[in-house]
């Protein structure tokens, strides 16, 4: 499932946080879910990320998540949990709580909302890293923390030991390029629109939110480019390219989009929690009709 050059596999499924419709933790839906990406393609699952719903989840809410998809696919995938907050101290205590819960590696956001200078961002990143035996990804989102981990601090932070991937969502072709050339992070792209741009130039993998509904679909374009089909991987992407626009692209987050399908064809998602809100039944329709033509055609 993974090797040194991908410490998470390849095809990484950064999951929803299922909820009853009261509005609490899931845990039984959750294992549902995890089983059932497992089962078709997902070699590592990303916890309480973004898609995850992390900021309105408690710490409790966090560790309990873990334990129990780790029970429910043992070690048929990774777990990358995620821990990171604005506060070093907190995130080292989430960090500790991971590792105690089963997960296999961190997921690490750059410290939001302070807007740290790099030094300091950098420093946060050691000492997380420094506090517990899983190796840490690197999360690297600047449209939601208001600050970048620079390309340099990146390879800085790549002599880490237990430093050893990178999330990206910057939108930063050149700067990815800089950090896999010049490291050797696994490398994973955030944004669905880049899997196959950023593999086809040396990244890792994905870590996706449309994975949550079309695991099996996503993981054959890697698939492709690894058998040497590269105009089928791009095909592929390209037939994909919809279903993604709508669910990341069409003015509501992918946490809201995800459920919003999830639950349509009847797979464990709940509700959002406040502030977000469900997407309306017009925008409902149409993920799921995007949907259904993009399963049709195989």
């Amino acid at each position: 499932m993974t090797t040194s050059s991908s410490p998470f596999g390849r095809a990484l499924c950064a999951m929803i946080t299922p909820f009853t419709e009261e509005g609490a933790l899931d845990l039984d839906g959750a294992q549902r879910l995890a089983e059932r990406l497992t089962s078709e393609g997902c070699d590592g699952l990303v916890l309480s990320g973004t898609t995850g719903e992390s900021p309105t989840t408690t710490d409790a809410e966090k560790s309990a998540l873990v334990a129990a998809v780790r029970e429910a696919v043992g070690d048929r995938a990774s777990i990358v949990a995620g821990v990171g907050t604005f506060d070093t101290r907190h995130t080292v205590e989430l960090a500790l709580q991971a590792e105690k819960a089963g997960a296999d590696g961190l997921l690490v956001v750059a410290p939001y909302y302070s807007k740290p200078p790099q030094d300091a961002v950098e420093a946060h990143f050691r000492e997380v890293a420094d506090s517990s035996g899983l190796p840490v990804m690197l999360y690297d989102i600047p449209g939601r923390t208001g600050i970048r981990i620079e390309p340099d601090t990146v390879i800085r932070l790549a002599e880490h030991p237990r430093i050893v991937a990178v999330k990206d969502c910057s939108y930063d072709f050149l700067g990815a390029q800089k950090v896999l050339s010049r490291t050797e992070l696994a490398y994973y792209a955030g944004c669905d629109e880049h899997n196959l741009a950023l593999y086809a130039v040396g990244a890792t993998g994905y870590i996706s939110t449309v994975s949550n509904v079309v695991p099996h679909q996503l993981r054959s374009v890697l698939d492709a480019f690894d058998a040497g089909d590269t105009t089928e991987a791009a095909r592929r992407q390209q037939r994909a390219t919809p279903l993604i626009e709508l669910m990341m692209s069409a003015g509501l987050p992918g946490t809201v989009t995800a459920k919003a399908l999830l639950g349509a064809v009847g797979l464990p998602a709940g509700p959002v929690r406040a502030p977000l809100r469900p997407a309306d039944r017009e925008t409902a329709d149409g993920l799921l009709a995007a949907y259904e033509e993009f399963t049709a055609a195989g």
